[in-house]
């Protein structure tokens, strides 16, 4: 058995073909195929300059690295040098207040 909706076939592309010519008149189908043409075409270029977009956007995301800034390094609480010794602090000293005497 065969569907009944379906693509028109032999005869009946040639009952639609006469049905068209009815309707539009011979002397319009040639403008009629010619817009048709051109309509196609724009549609044709437009879809492939979608296309080509979202190729170059796939490929600019390809090619974007996203680099995370480093962390700041956790550097150890800082103490205050004690006077004469060039600024080198022992870790092993108490370190010197030199307000309470």
């Amino acid at each position: 058995m065969t569907p009944m909706i379906g693509m028109p076939q032999g005869v009946e592309w040639l009952v639609i073909l006469a049905i068209v010519i009815i309707v539009f008149g011979a002397a319009k189908l040639p403008e009629l195929a010619r817009g048709t043409g051109q309509a196609l075409r724009i549609f044709k270029s437009e879809t492939k300059g979608l296309r080509d977009d979202d190729d170059d956007k796939a490929t600019e995301a390809k090619q974007a690295t996203v680099t995370p800034d480093p962390a700041p390094s956790e550097l150890p609480p800082s103490r205050p040098t004690q006077a004469g010794t060039d600024g080198v602090v022992d870790p092993t000293q108490p370190p010197v207040d030199k307000h309470h005497g």
